[in-house]
Parts: C-alpha cells; sequence; structure tokens
C-alpha cells in the first residue's frame, strides 16, 4: 500500500515542483512507510524521504494527495528540511501544526505546501522523527476546513539514513 501511494506521490512532487530540468526520481529503496528517493537536478543531486498519511481527517472531505517529505540538497547547501505538501491550497497566514509523541512544530503556509518557521528547529524535528511513535499534521484548507492528518514513522530512521551521504 505504502509503496504505491508513495511512488505516486513522488512523481507528484516533481510535477509540482516545476523541475523541468530533473530526471525522473529513482527509488533508493523502501522502509516501511517511508520511502527514499533521489534525482538529478542540474549539476547536483536531490534527495528525499516521503510517507503519505495512513489516517485523514475529516473522512467526507476529498484530501488529495498528501505527504511529508525531509529533502538533502546538498549542492544548495541544504541538509534536512522538513516539508508538508497538502492536496489543497492552505489558508493563508495559517500555520501546519507537526506533533511528534509530545513535542509540536509550527509551519509558515504559502499555498499548498508548510515549511518549518523557525529553520533553526528543522534539526529538532528530524531527531524527534527518528525518535518518535507518532506524528499528526493539522492545517487548514483554504476554504477554511480543519484537517488532521497521522503518519507512521515506522522506518523513518532507516530511510534518513540513506539520504544522509547523499552527493
Amino acid at each position: 500500500m505504502f509503496g504505491k501511494s508513495i511512488a505516486a506521490a513522488s512523481a507528484l512532487i516533481l510535477g509540482l515542483a516545476g523541475t523541468a530540468l530533473a530526471q525522473t526520481p529513482s527509488q533508493i529503496s523502501q522502509f516501511n512507510a517511508w520511502g527514499a528517493y533521489s534525482y538529478q537536478q542540474g549539476k547536483g543531486k536531490v534527495c528525499y524521504v516521503l510517507s503519505v498519511p495512513v489516517d485523514k481527517q475529516p473522512a467526507q472531505v476529498d484530501h488529495g494527495d498528501n505527504f511529508f517529505m525531509v529533502s538533502q540538497k546538498p549542492g544548495q547547501n541544504v541538509s534536512f528540511e522538513p516539508q508538508f505538501k497538502a492536496g489543497y491550497d492552505l489558508q493563508e497566514n495559517s500555520k501546519v501544526l507537526v506533533k511528534i509523541d509530545n513535542r509540536t512544530f509550527s509551519m509558515f503556509t504559502n499555498g499548498s505546501h508548510g515549511w518549518m518557521e523557525n529553520a533553526a528547529e528543522e534539526p529538532q524535528l528530524v531527531a524527534a522523527l527518528r525518535a518518535g511513535t507518532n506524528m499528526t499534521i493539522n492545517a487548514v484548507s483554504k476554504r477554511g476546513t480543519k484537517t488532521s492528518y497521522a503518519y507512521s514513522l515506522k522506518g523513518v530512521s532507516a530511510a534518513l539514513k540513506a539520504i544522509s551521504d547523499c552527493k
């Protein structure tokens, strides 16, 4: 189940990012709920891990394709950058809240994406992913619908390890 959804989301991410120069991503490996991928962009390589939600609330609405990813872009000096991608536009000036066990991180929104509000907390979020057991994400759609996503953290440590030497 995860592999097919993650592969579709992985292909989608390139299309949405407008990476005309990028090649189709290659799967490094699948680690339970998390896939590890890489692709060439210009003269550099981009590596990332990605997962899709195991539960979406409210159940009666169309959530589109949602995923959470952490990317490495050595050629751009980006190391373990977390990102949330909703299948819809997020409410302007809203926050995406990422809760891992008892720790909450805040993301700013732009369109359908969420990025860490405080970049200095990125390593802390990644450490929480590695050590955590549960992750939920709360967001608000452009229409005002409050949404919630549950992600499995099974395999995230192995997936992050697989992209740690991205060059």
